[in-house]
């Protein structure tokens, strides 16, 4: 049984980390709103019901009221004229009036306190809704705004990361470059000491370059002689 709690605990916690995933806390907080105005509403309708039902008993009882002051007079005058037998028949009626109005008093009375009780509460829960509004609003604005920081954060750890990428791309291609100036250099330097053929040269053989080596000696003598005597003067 524990190992099947403990089972249970863990998928619960999977589940709650999908759903935290999907949830939007701004939805979450609208809805509750609209459930809160939704028990307001049924707490308001129920006063105006319990109100109405007060107000048709107070007419009751006014129509009993004036029913009674009607049968009071027609007792008067039927005593007047004589006739007894009318006369208890209105005192009968305007006594059965006045036990009616007792009842209906105490129901009016019993339904003032149930609307007072309602209105109480409508009262209280329309104050705990307007302030769940307003937390409502402010939590949604830092959700936001939250929401919109971690945005701009990761664009900008996107471009840095970007930034980075090109900057190693960017090393790498200087360092491509001084290599194949470094082996241009190398090169031309080995054309002129004639280690490689001068491609671009054209015709040069190895008879040219005997020749020229010749020509080079030659010039050198000449440089040499020259030094010579410009050191004996």
């Amino acid at each position: 049984m524990g190992l099947i709690d403990r089972m249970s605990t863990v998928v619960k916690a999977k589940i709650n980390k999908v759903l935290d995933k999907f949830e939007d806390p701004r939805e979450t907080l609208d809805y509750s709103y609209e459930k809160q105005l939704e028990l307001l509403q049924n707490v308001k309708r129920g006063v105006a019901e319990v109100t109405t039902a007060k107000k048709r008993l107070e007419l009751q009882k006014v129509k009993l009221e004036e029913n009674i002051q009607k049968l009071d007079e027609q007792a008067r005058d039927a005593l007047k004229a004589g006739r007894e037998d009318l006369t208890r028949i209105a005192l009968t009626r305007k006594t059965t009036s006045q036990a009616e109005i007792g009842s209906l008093e105490k129901q009016i009375a019993d339904i003032a306190k149930e609307q007072e009780k309602l209105m109480a509460t409508e009262k209280s829960l329309s104050a705990k809704v307007e302030t769940f509004r307003s937390t409502k609003e402010t939590i949604k604005a830092q959700y936001s705004a939250a929401e919109a920081q971690v945005k701009i954060t990761e664009s900008v750890s996107g471009i840095s990361e970007e930034m980075s990428d090109v900057g190693l791309a960017v090393q790498r291609a200087q360092d491509k470059t001084e290599t194949m100036k470094a082996r241009a250099s190398a090169l031309d330097e080995l054309v002129e000491a004639g280690t490689l053929e001068d491609v671009t040269g054209g015709t040069k053989d190895d008879i040219d370059r005997e020749l020229s080596k010749i020509k080079s000696k030659s010039e050198v003598d000449e440089q040499l002689e020259a030094l010579k005597k410009e050191m004996g003067k």
